[in-house]
Formats: structure tokens, sequence, C-alpha cells
């Protein structure tokens, strides 16, 4: 019979499910788009509310790719009980951004060594003031050399995650962009922030579809799919882990 004393209300799996590190896209579509196309022998090991989570082998290594839903609260929940119950060391968030420097273009590739956050995420901590959620280094420096062994075009830097989509005030994001911060999504600094907590390794790679100020954008069916050098730098981080 199948051990289910590690199941919780989000995650119907065992921790032998799992892969040391996790790929986590926002977008379920994601998780399985990466299991059919980059990962050998993928299974099925979690789809509680459609959250679908797949582990399979690439190149010899065993990953898992799983999505987190939107928002740091979602990924607050998924990042916490993969650390803490399913005995993952590293979580690797693979996800869309909007470009608010200057110096990205859509479809460049967004390495994220902080996040900054308009989120009171931190305030659970009660660290008595404001903490820097940062990625583990080694994690970002093989994305790093991977970004530059496949050509990518890459930034390094800030990201902002923010709590809000729809922010109703239309100069929000005019103060990140001129502190250099590269682009904006909605989960790292929690998964960071679970990181640093649980003692474990995190990393944001982001691709931007969107570009704040410019106003372009990709549809909805590119971002599902077509992010691929992103994927292969995550892919490629993840067999390095071993």
């Amino acid at each position: 019979m199948k051990d289910t004393s590690h199941y919780t209300p989000h995650i119907n799996a065992s921790p032998e499910d799992f892969g040391k590190t996790v790929l986590m896209p926002g977008d379920p579509l994601r998780s399985k788009f990466v299991a059919e196309n980059f990962l050998t022998d993928a299974r099925l090991v979690n789809n509680v509310r459609g959250v679908q989570g797949y582990t399979g082998t690439y190149q010899g290594t065993p990953v898992t790719v799983m999505a987190s839903g939107m928002g740091m609260p979602s990924i607050g929940i998924y990042s916490y009980e993969l650390y803490h119950f399913f005995g993952v060391e590293n979580i690797i968030r693979i996800g869309s951004a909007g470009g608010l420097s200057e110096k990205v273009r859509l479809r460049d590739v967004l390495i994220g060594m902080g996040a900054c956050t308009n989120s009171s995420y931190a305030d659970q901590f009660g660290l008595g003031g404001q903490f820097a959620p940062i990625a583990d280094y080694t994690l970002l420096r093989c994305a790093v050399e991977e970004a530059e062994r496949i050509g990518a075009h890459y930034a390094v830097g800030n990201l902002l995650s923010s709590d809000v989509f729809y922010n109703a005030d239309p100069h929000f994001n005019d103060g990140w962009r001129d502190m250099g911060v590269l682009g904006v999504e909605m989960e790292a600094a929690a998964l960071y922030l679970n990181a640093a907590k649980a003692g474990k390794r995190a990393l944001a790679i982001c691709t931007v579809s969107d570009h704040i100020y410019t106003g372009e954008s990709l549809p909805a069916s590119e971002r599902q799919t077509s992010f691929t050098e992103m994927m292969e730098i995550a892919l490629n981080v993840a067999k390095r882990m071993g």
C-alpha cells in the first residue's frame, strides 16, 4: 500500500515521487509541455486542483516539473510543502515577466539575482526589518553558464514580485524601473523567502512575455509553449545539481 503520510491538501504524492530539483512554472499547461517535450518516461505525480506535477528524467537525471499557480500565496504553499514534506532541495521557477528596463526585450531570459516586492509575505518571520530575498548563488551561477553556452539573450538582476496585476496606480512601475529592476512577475520573492527559511535553494528564471513601457506582448498560447530557452537552461541546471 502506498504511503500517504506525507500527503497534503495540495500535493497527493510521496517524497519518492519527486526529483531533487523541481522546475516550477505558474501554468499547469507549461508543466505538461515541459514533461512531454523534454522529460523521458514522465509520469503524472500530482493533479490536486489541476496543478499538474510530472516526474521523469532529463538526460538521465530525475527531474520534476510542477505548476505553482499565480501569485505569492500560491507558490508560497507549494514551495513550502515541497521543501518541508517531500525532500526537494532545489526549486527553479520558470515563468513569464513583464519587461521594465529599456535594456530588455521580448523573449529575453531574466535570471533573478534578487526579488523586490510590495508584498507583506516576509512579515510572518518577524524580522523587524526588510529582508532582501535573493537567489541561491550556485543555481544562479549554473544558470548564467548555461545561458551563455546555448547563446541565449539574457540579463541578470532584480525582479519585482508584485501582489497586484491590475494596479490602480498607473505609475506604480516607474520607480522600480528607475531603480534598475529588469521585470515584474508575481512569485519569486515568496519562493526565495521560503528557501531561505528552509535552508534550501531557489532561483527564478523568467522570459519576457510583454513589455510594460513599449506595449509589445506575446499571446497566451506562446507563453505556454514557446519559452524553450528558459526551459532548457533550467533543465540543464537541474542536471548539474544531480
